[in-house]
């Protein structure tokens, strides 16, 4: 079996981003690699007159790096070594394959198969898109 040593895991508190956070956290302590969790910021989530408001981007910005905290929490707690946190903006299919990926060079990517809410959550499209286009082993938890 491959060794992988840099895992990442995208979260938004759906039910099957909760089992691949857990998958991720044993799969982590197992292979001792660094976990990195994800979340993404989602543009469509804010209105117009909210994109305007700088201040109100950086506080949705903020609530989401104070999140992520309690999942790094939960993962140290768990045993897992080395958990870093990142919180991007944008599409979250795209901006994982195209942003987050090139820059933090994981060997693993482990996501849920359906999203928090929307339209893509019945298609699981965002899990498909990062399974099809991104460059590394992706790894589909239901």
């Amino acid at each position: 079996m491959q060794q992988f040593k840099n895992i990442l895991v995208g979260v938004d508190d759906s039910a099957d981003a909760l089992k691949a956070f857990d998958y991720a956290i044993g799969f982590a302590k197992e292979q001792d690699a660094t976990l990195n969790i994800i979340s993404v910021l989602e543009e469509h989530d804010i209105n117009v007159y909210e994109s305007l408001n700088k201040d109100f981007i950086h506080g949705k910005r903020q609530d989401l790096v104070e999140h992520l905290k309690e999942y790094q929490q939960k993962a140290l707690q768990a045993g897992v070594n080395q958990v870093n946190t990142v919180v991007a903006q944008g599409n979250p299919g795209e901006t994982i394959v195209k942003e987050v990926i090139p820059k933090l060079k994981p060997d693993l990517l482990i996501i849920g198969s359906l999203a928090k809410k929307g339209l893509a959550r019945h298609m699981g499209s965002q899990a498909a898109y990062m399974a099809k286009y991104a460059p590394i082993s992706v790894w589909v938890i239901r």
